[in-house]
């Protein structure tokens, strides 16, 4: 079974689980999972893009668009994935917002699931979500590639900085080494100085470093996102700034070390607060989220008191520990054969983080 044939197979026995005719997708993340990286994206500022994919609960598989973007998707973004066209007027979806799910209906012969709060069907955000959290076997390969090119990208950059230049200049910098291996930053955070222990998500502005300056990135390819956060220094690493973050390495490892098949959000939650108290930095918690599941958004779920999510046997997660001044974030897939931090940048300065029997790497600040 290759890696879309999986992927209906989920949704068809979603849909006949619940009774229903078949899964309608619309939503960016779910349309690119489905069909392994492709993209129905046109506005970027919308949750959904421009047509929708549809699994019939026998495993039938249809593209669902308007005559404006049908052509488009069949020729070119569903190119040889075998999705048959169900089509109607652009002018017929604006005048009855329910025509996708009136066209689905018919194409399945009965009720229609799906996301994004769709009008006239059932939604299944968390069903889908679940469905689309195991890697497949291709999707992991494409992760470890898409993880290695941006951890060796961002590192490039960050080894080229100089004092001095504005933290919208270091973003620039960064989107523009992530553009370069063919992916996007969805997210780019710049804190510089005194910014970096202020705020914990530093949206990048014209103030400019001098002593310090942390970078944290989540970017996206294929529909994957991977995400990092990495600290430069210029001239000698604070005393400070090395002990915080060799205890946020201590919450890191934590983390990584309670990140198993079962393991609900809620356990991971009290395992980096146990682990804050007991580097004497307590609370820390309570400060900033500790990062979660991801996949194909930035976070599929955060760890967090409540939370009721599980860890799955073959899963993305990007961690991101913080204490007041200093952050560690790296992406790790979680797989049969162990953890494993793909992320890394190559020549980085780093922490050896001893995990379930396996060594692995947290980024140290990086010294000019």
């Amino acid at each position: 079974m290759n890696e879309i044939d999986e992927k209906v197979d989920r949704l068809a026995r979603l849909a006949a689980s619940r009774g229903l005719g078949g899964i309608l997708l619309n939503t960016q993340p779910n349309f690119s999972w489905l069909s392994g990286g492709r993209s129905n994206q046109i506005d970027g500022s919308r949750e959904g893009g421009g047509g929708s994919l549809l699994v019939s609960a026998r495993g039938e598989r249809f593209v669902v668009a308007n005559n404006i973007e049908m052509p488009r998707l069949l020729e070119e973004a569903l190119a040889g994935l075998d999705f048959s066209a169900c089509e109607y007027a652009w002018t017929e979806e604006q005048a009855m917002p329910g025509t996708p799910i009136a066209r689905a209906r018919h194409s399945v012969g009965g009720d229609i699931g799906g996301d994004n709060g769709l009008i006239g069907g059932v939604s299944l955000d968390a069903e889908i979500a679940s469905a689309r959290a195991p890697l497949t076997p291709a999707e992991v390969d494409r992760y470890r590639r898409f993880g290695s090119e941006l951890g060796a990208a961002v590192g490039r950059v960050c080894g080229a900085l100089v004092p001095d230049l504005t933290e919208i200049d270091v973003a620039q910098r960064v989107g523009a080494a992530v553009s370069s291996i063919g992916a996007r930053a969805i997210v780019t955070l710049v804190a510089a100085d005194d910014r970096i222990g202020r705020y914990r998500h530093p949206v990048p502005t014209v103030t400019r470093w001098g002593r310090q300056v942390l970078i944290g990135v989540c970017a996206q390819r294929h529909g994957l996102v991977s995400a990092l956060s990495r600290i430069v220094v210029s001239g000698r690493v604070p005393d400070a700034l090395e002990a915080r973050t060799a205890a946020t390495a201590r919450v890191f490892v934590s983390l990584l070390a309670s990140t198993r098949a079962g393991a609900t959000g809620a356990d991971l939650f009290c395992a980096a607060a146990r682990s804050y108290a007991e580097a004497g930095f307590p609370h820390e918690e309570t400060r900033h989220h500790q990062g979660g599941a991801t996949g194909y958004r930035s976070r599929d779920w955060i760890a967090h008191p409540a939370s009721r999510e599980t860890v799955q046997q073959r899963q993305a997660f990007a961690w991101n520990p913080s204490i007041t001044g200093t952050k560690i974030e790296e992406t790790t897939l979680v797989t049969e054969q162990g953890l494993e931090v793909i992320t890394t940048s190559p020549d980085w300065p780093s922490i050896p983080l001893s995990v379930r029997g396996q060594t692995l790497l947290a980024p140290a600040p990086l010294t000019l």
